[in-house]
């Protein structure tokens, strides 16, 4: 049986996320169905803080890998993530720096990259330029990729997000998406498989929106302090170890949301 991760609860001020309602949370995600009345799981005063890829739809496996591999297969790079791969990968925070841990460990950079003016990184990026521009470029083509995949709508939101966005619109419960993705990306997601108006009642924390990805906690602070939400007020919903230890960093309670071996949910 895998190992459920949780951030440890807190109950410093009233409404906290405290043990019964972390139970409450979960049971939402497991079954997709709230227990009680519309703010039976998320009290007003709690904030839900969403990582997106795995967590609001399987779009790491389905999505982004299957994007990642089209871009290979289109600049003749010669390799492609199977499953395995791309789930250890999924441990470096971002895609460009992704592509970047995988040519320097695997040192299949094509052959305009072979000789670069240095080797050196700069938060996971290559500082040699034609190296840099690679990475760009095929993440930006990546990025088209995977719009136009999840615009089509073959990859469905995971089974109990719905029910708890609609929860925590229903108690006023502040909610956002905090991603290391590009946003249009998410938001493209978002708009696609929750419709307008739950789009509209999201916040959008992504990308580049901070100097440091995870596992630094940089994301889940500025969204803190954004929106003025006390930390010990935030449940953070993962499905990394990256993103765990974010949330960790930062403070705040978390979920750890993931699949388990026989391919259903754990909480």
């Amino acid at each position: 049986r895998r190992r459920v991760a949780r951030g440890r609860p807190t109950a410093a001020m009233p409404g906290a996320p405290d043990e019964a309602m972390m139970a409450r949370l979960r049971n939402v995600l497991l079954t997709g169905r709230a227990g009680g009345a519309a703010t039976d799981a998320v009290p007003g005063g709690l904030a839900l803080l969403f990582d997106c890829d795995g967590v609001l739809a399987d779009t790491e496996r389905d999505g982004h890998r299957v994007s990642f591999n089209k871009v290979f297969e289109e600049r003749g790079l010669g390799y492609s993530w199977d499953v395995d791969e791309y789930g250890r990968l999924c441990e470096v925070g971002g895609g460009k720096e992704r592509m970047t841990f995988y040519m320097n460990k695997n040192k299949c950079w094509p052959e305009d990259c072979t000789n670069p003016t240095t080797e050196a990184l700069v938060k996971g990026l290559p500082v040699d330029e034609t190296r840099l521009a690679l990475v760009k470029s095929c993440h930006a083509r990546k990025t088209e990729l995977f719009q136009e995949l999840i615009g089509s709508g073959v990859v469905p939101l995971r089974p109990g997000i719905l029910p708890l966005v609609d929860e925590a619109i229903a108690a006023g419960a502040p909610h956002a998406v905090c991603s290391t993705s590009n946003e249009a990306a998410v938001r493209t997601l978002v708009q696609t498989l929750m419709g307008e108006e739950r789009y509209a009642s999201f916040e959008f924390f992504c990308g580049d929106c901070v100097p440091a990805k995870k596992p630094a906690p940089d994301v889940y602070n500025l969204a803190a302090s954004t929106m003025k939400l006390p930390k010990d007020k935030c449940v953070v919903i993962e499905d990394s170890g990256i993103g765990c230890k974010a949330a960790k960093a930062a403070g705040m309670a978390f979920l750890f949301f993931h699949p388990n071996e026989k391919g259903g949910r754990g909480v």
